[in-house]
């Protein structure tokens, strides 16, 4: 078994069961689904597989789902999340015929933490540290928003501080200079298993190029290996795919988010 083949076994069997979504409110089973509520109003469809499903059952599936959320109004916007390397037959035009438009293709990369963990020099000026209180998770939030061309999301913000509250190992790091955060990101330890996530990374485009993203991941990463973690795992865009590579990550599949949105 190579690498890539082993990583992606340790991908589906331990990351896409319940530690795929610590912060859920509440899990409901659809068949091979679960259906996710998050704080905000968020809902979220994840599965481990869909089994021998033809692509009449994947479309009566989605159908199916998407009603679970239509009818609880505080629901405002719902992603389905899918995998490259999955047997789906069909399911790309019934999430369209349902509403959900389909987001960049991102890269699931998987590795070795210690590969991350190396000693990186923090660029001149920059200073690395995690944030809790809620003024710092805030900004930090809406830098993150203005990073990714985003409207900035209060409700995003309210979800980190409410994960906070709850005391669930996630971690909250930023990079600031200029008397600014200019990046940052997730470490999300997951309980019950080998990995670690890194998540939400971002700088801001003024910023990037000076390697503060690959010291603010070698601080996420040392702060993991510290928790007993061994592997890293990340759902990248093509910005941050090569700084990954680069520090020993390899692609083992993609993934692409549908969104349905009110």
């Amino acid at each position: 078994m190579t690498d890539i083949e082993r990583y992606l076994q340790a991908y589906d069997e331990q990351l896409r069961t319940d530690a795929e979504t610590p912060s859920a409110v509440s899990v409901t089973r659809l068949g091979p689904l679960r259906l996710v509520t998050f704080a905000g109003g968020r809902g979220f469809i994840t599965y481990q597989d869909l089994g021998d499903a033809d692509a009449a059952a994947i479309a009566a599936l989605v159908e199916d789902a998407l009603a679970h959320y239509v009818v609880q109004l505080e629901i405002t916007r719902v992603e389905w999340k899918t995998r490259g390397h999955d047997r789906a037959p069909g399911l790309h035009e019934a999430l369209r015929s349902n509403g959900f438009e389909p987001d960049e293709v991102e890269s699931i990369m998987i590795g070795p933490l210690e590969a991350l963990a190396e000693d990186i020099p923090t660029p001149p000026g920059v200073t690395l540290r995690v944030v809790t209180d809620e003024a710092d998770v805030r900004a930090m939030s809406a830098m993150i928003d203005e990073a990714f061309g985003e409207d900035v999301d209060p409700g995003i913000a309210d979800a980190l501080l409410a994960r906070l509250a709850r005391n669930d190992g996630m971690q909250l790091w930023v990079a600031e200079t200029d008397g600014r955060m200019v990046s940052g990101g997730r470490l999300e330890p997951v309980p019950g298993t080998d990995f670690v996530g890194i998540w939400g990374g971002a700088t801001l485009e003024a910023y990037r190029g000076r390697g503060i993203y690959r010291a603010l991941t070698a601080a996420r990463a040392r702060a993991a290996l510290a928790l007993g973690k061994t592997l890293v795992h990340s759902d990248s865009t093509e910005y941050s795919r090569p700084i990954l590579e680069r520090s020993g990550l390899v692609k083992v599949s993609t993934t692409t988010p549908y969104r349905w949105a009110r």
